[in-house]
């Protein structure tokens, strides 16, 4: 690892990109105070650069880019490679490297340019138009068209995305009147659609690789064929995966390193010490130990960020499945929560590297989040009178029933969670059978058989509740074999009605006023039973330049990410 002052002058070094874009734009600069430049200015230097769509005269993208390799590390691995299909989060980091969407955000979830240069929305929400990047290829040479758009949102997310189903539920068609501009037409307004047109969750594919296949089992998406900075190499099952440089990308220069590997480590203290060796360069999403962040943080060797999850807003939750009959009764789910510590939990669980939840949706989207909802104070005695009030007294054993409660084994988190939910159950009479399982295995179990009682995973809001929320809350969104969706069985016409009414509303107030009635329904009802917003950190060696960009963090394309040497 490089001493601190020589990683400091490599990195003045490699700003110098950076320090001319914002020079151009007339942004102020201060050569003295370099650290005084703020991200978010870096930031809006970067867009602007893409807006112009040329590089800098007089700057060499490629003087700047240290090339080399970076390692990182993505927890579980992943059990696809593009995220139209599949919406985990570990297929969004690895498919927005190679596959791009229309836009790309900023911290404050603005729009900027990607694959398209200038977008107009019509008056009435009905008709959007994007006008394309020119110049454009995919990985096997052939030129990126609207044709491509116009089959990505009409034929893959409208009809395969867990999430696009709904968000693009409301597109009637497609025009594609050039080969660089796509008209959508709408039967009714979306407003979440213009916040879902990242590439990590809406990425354009390849119309003539897919058109005319069985879409879900086409060989690309074991080996995709994108525009993205990165072209895929090898995908060795329970090792790694290897991305080469693109070079010819649509951003002269970019991207800034030659290749990424992605290996797979099978549990946390495995990457703590891979970390450590200086075998991985960068890890996110909670890769390290939640007792570990703090040593990381004061170690000078490694950089914690906190930020790039804001696009993500992941939330740990315990979903019910309503078709068991203890379940089904409303007052053992309520029951449920007045059992549950939550600001122990927080302690033992998260080492206070969480937010508590009042509801499905986060403070983190404050223009969403509503707080006037009903609660679930801390009560064991209250617990226990609204579960004599169903029907379901103590045994002799001391128990009134049992549940069997499955998560993935994606780290220490949940198994820490999973024993301290399973000692507060019991100590209102709830035993609690613990069962942790592979990511495969957990989806068949829950999503394919809906063989579970409690299941407990990290439930990604985005960053509209349209965009995330309402798939686990509308009757509609149930459809078996698909994961992260509606697996509950819940079913409430109020609740498809309120969710149905804020997926079209145009008018900001109004919606806003929609989702606080969806919120009051849910913490009524309880088919999901919120916990908290866990704060996730990434870690990345102390020489690895811009790994968090924007609110998509490690789910960007990386195509400005860099090693200093």
């Amino acid at each position: 690892m490089l001493p601190p002052i020589v990683r400091m002058t490599l990195e003045g070094r490699a700003g110098q990109v950076r320090h001319a874009r914002m020079e151009k734009l007339g942004m102020p600069t201060n050569t003295d105070t370099p650290m005084m430049i703020s991200r978010r200015a870096l930031l809006l230097a970067g867009s602007a650069s893409l807006l112009a769509g040329a590089v800098l005269p007089g700057i060499s993208f490629a003087q700047e880019a240290a090339g080399g390799t970076l390692v990182m590390t993505i927890s579980p691995e992943p059990n696809a490679m593009i995220s139209a299909f599949n919406s985990a989060s570990p297929v969004a980091v690895i498919s927005s490297k190679m596959t791009e969407g229309l836009l790309r955000y900023d911290f404050e979830l603005q729009p900027h340019p990607e694959l398209a240069t200038a977008w107009e929305v019509s008056a009435d929400g009905l008709t959007i138009t994007f006008h394309l990047r020119e110049g454009v290829k995919w990985h096997d040479g052939q030129p990126f068209t609207s044709a491509d758009v116009a089959y990505s949102i009409m034929e893959i997310l409208k009809q395969h995305h867990p999430r696009g189903r709904g968000v693009f539920s409301g597109v009637e068609s497609a025009e594609t009147p050039d080969e660089h501009t796509v008209i959508l037409h709408l039967k009714t307004p979306a407003p979440a659609l213009m916040s879902a047109l990242a590439g990590a969750e809406s990425p354009i594919l390849p119309k003539h690789i897919y058109e005319g296949t069985d879409v879900l089992n086409n060989p690309a998406n074991n080996a995709p064929i994108g525009t993205g900075p990165f072209k895929f190499v090898e995908w060795s099952r329970g090792s790694h995966i290897i991305l080469e440089r693109n070079p010819d990308y649509w951003e002269a220069g970019h991207p800034l390193i030659d290749r990424l590997v992605v290996r797979n480590y099978a549990d946390s203290s495995a990457r703590v010490a891979a970390f450590e060796a200086d075998e991985i360069n960068l890890g996110g999403d909670g890769l390290i130990p939640l007792n570990e962040v703090k040593r990381f943080e004061s170690n000078p060797a490694f950089q914690v960020e906190t930020r790039g999850t804001e696009m993500n807003n992941s939330l740990d939750v315990l979903e019910c499945n309503m078709r068991n009959p203890y379940l089904a009764k409303r007052e053992v789910r309520q029951a449920l929560m007045h059992a549950i510590d939550k600001d122990k939990m927080l302690d033992i669980v998260w080492y206070k590297l969480a937010e508590l939840l009042t509801g499905p949706i986060p403070q983190s989207l404050p223009n969403f989040y509503s707080a006037d909802v009903p609660s679930y104070p801390f009560d064991p005695a209250r617990s226990e009178q609204l579960l004599e009030a169903a029907g379901l007294p103590k045994q002799a054993d001391g128990f009134r029933f049992k549940l069997r409660l499955i998560w993935p084994a994606t780290g220490d988190t949940y198994d820490r969670a999973a024993q301290f939910l399973r000692q507060q159950f019991r100590k209102v009479g709830v035993d609690l059978d613990l069962q942790s399982a592979d990511v495969p295995t957990f989806i068949n179990q829950v999503y394919a058989n809906y063989d579970f009682d409690l299941s407990m995973f990290p439930s990604s809001v985005g960053s509209d509740p349209t965009i995330g929320s309402q798939r686990f809350f509308l009757s509609t969104a149930i459809k078996q074999g698909t994961p992260f969706v509606n697996a509950s069985g819940y079913s409430n016409p109020e609740m498809d009605a309120v969710l149905n009414k804020a997926a079209v509303e145009p008018n900001a107030e109004a919606r806003k006023a929609l989702l606080a009635e969806f919120q009051k329904i849910a913490m009524t009802d309880l088919p999901m039973l919120p916990l908290a917003r866990p704060i996730y950190v990434t870690v990345a060696s102390a020489n690895v330049r811009d790994f968090i960009t924007g609110p998509e963090g490690i789910r960007s394309n990386y195509a400005t990410l860099s090693i200093a040497k």
